[in-house]
């Protein structure tokens, strides 16, 4: 390779090469080289089209495929070089494909610019890290279903404040997951919608005077073609889709590690993770660590963060490409990872930890069972009102005589309001609490038997996306 090839290839216009410093602070080949797939695939159909435009001979297209091809193989055995002079994964790959098919490969970029070659590669990646992402959510909810599934008649406290509340089925409790969960599908689902747009045909922001037809790569690409050249290279809010799925979503297994955190200490006592998935004490011999729950909290704050990095980074930016936009791909790149990390493990960690059962009744009896006495005298038209204050003043007589409303004789309930003489005592237990509930979408059996029902349809109805097309 002669001096002149070692230049950038906007070298031209200048007398002098970059200064190292700079050269270090401009590439971007040191993270975008992981965009290299789709930055073939997509030439690839940029060649194709070339070719049957008549803008480059069908032979000179041809060997352009081939050449990218054969890119491609090295890329994905590993033996690809890159170099920092190579500045960024496009002219890596095209400095390669000169190597391997000579100069016809210095007709490729005709009708394109890195502007919406970088807008196309990031499209692609987007489109598939969201069915990547959809496809690990989806083995998380078929794992909630089946841990609801096979526990049915475990029956846990409800919280509010962090403070007990209403008896709940351990059934409902992680069908409010999946019900989370499902709500993030439709996120990735529109991040996916919204990368399907091929920004080529844009070139730098005008379009070309090249005879290049939008519609045709796209179509190769399985995508839609752009409508504004302009908007096609300035325009990230796919990524911000993404990046607000995955935030969400990080959001939504944070608080879902939490709660672990919390059941599997010995104040709660609740669950067991299984030892493949708890983490030891380097002092402590004893100690029986959460920490894939406790990571999985940790890292909701940099979803956020990347996203809200990304968004400052947009805001102040004129239409058209400015370098700013060079700092899309790194938050970007590691909310996907961070997420897909996650995903990996909880699904596996769901279905092998084991539930205290009896721990649980316990803590779901007491006074979580208070408001089954208010509803009841509600029902017997006693203004819920009054109702609430009899039994408040009730709870507060127990724990100063340091009773259990479970354990008071007939006679002290009528003593608080007549009406309770009438009570089922099955109520003051939590089996009889939760089955007594009658609003749909409650945590009576019947009711979670329904919820299971659907989340299952749900789960049968929606097929995980595969990878991104092969290159053709």
């Amino acid at each position: 390779m002669n001096e002149r090839d070692k230049s950038p290839l906007w070298g031209g216009r200048f007398a002098a090469s970059p200064a190292e410093a700079f050269e270090q602070l401009n590439a971007s080949i040191p993270f975008d080289a992981r965009l290299a797939p789709y930055d073939i695939r997509g030439s690839i159909a940029h060649a194709r089209m070339l070719g049957e435009k008549g803008i480059v001979s069908r032979e000179e297209a041809e060997e352009l495929v081939r050449g990218l091809r054969a890119v491609l193989e090295e890329v994905e055995a590993g033996s690809f070089e890159w170099t920092l002079a190579d500045e960024d994964v496009h002219t890596a790959v095209e400095r390669r494909l000169r190597g391997i098919v000579g100069d016809v490969a210095l007709k490729l970029h005709t009708g394109r610019s890195r502007n919406d070659q970088v807008a196309l590669d990031l499209h692609l990646f987007v489109r598939g890290a969201a069915g990547e992402i959809r496809a690990g959510l989806l083995e998380a909810m078929r794992a909630l279903a089946e841990v609801a599934g096979r526990h049915g008649d475990l029956i846990l406290p409800g919280y509010t404040h962090l403070q007990r509340a209403q008896p709940i089925l351990l059934s409902h409790h992680l069908l409010a997951h999946f019900w989370s969960f499902a709500r993030d599908l439709v996120r990735l689902d529109a991040a996916h919608e919204s990368a399907s747009v091929s920004p080529l045909g844009a070139a730098a922001l005008g379009g070309t005077p090249h005879p290049v037809e939008p519609a045709l790569t796209a179509e190769a690409l399985e995508m839609r073609p752009l409508v504004n050249s302009l908007d096609a290279v300035s325009e990230r809010d796919f990524a911000l889709d993404l990046l607000y799925a995955c935030a969400v979503l990080g959001v939504h297994l944070s608080r879902l590690g939490e709660e672990w955190v919390l059941w599997t200490s010995a104040e709660f006592g609740f669950a067991t993770l299984d030892d493949a998935y708890s983490s030891g004490s380097s002092i402590m011999p004893q100690k029986k660590n959460p920490d894939a729950y406790e990571l999985m909290r940790g890292k909701a704050g940099r979803l956020i963060g990347n996203l809200n990095a990304l968004l400052v980074t947009l805001k102040g930016l004129p239409l058209g490409y400015s370098k700013d936009l060079q700092e899309d791909k790194e938050p970007l790149f590691d909310s996907v990872d961070s997420v897909l990390a996650v995903l990996a493990v909880l699904p596996e960690m769901l279905r092998t930890a084991s539930f205290d059962g009896a721990s649980m009744r316990e803590a779901a009896g007491g006074f979580a069972l208070a408001t089954e006495l208010a509803d009841f005298l509600a029902g017997r038209g006693v203004p819920f009102r009054e109702a609430h204050r009899a039994v408040g003043e009730l709870v507060r007589r127990c724990e100063e005589a340091g009773s259990s409303l479970e354990d008071l004789p007939a006679e002290e309930l009528s003593a608080v309001h007549p009406t309770l003489a009438d009570l089922p005592r099955e109520l003051l237990t939590p089996v009889g609490s939760v089955a007594n509930k009658k609003s749909p979408g409650s945590t009576s059996p019947g009711s979670v038997e329904e919820q299971l029902r659907k989340a299952r349809e749900l789960l049968s109805s929606s097929t995980a996306r595969g990878p991104e097309p092969p290159v053709r």
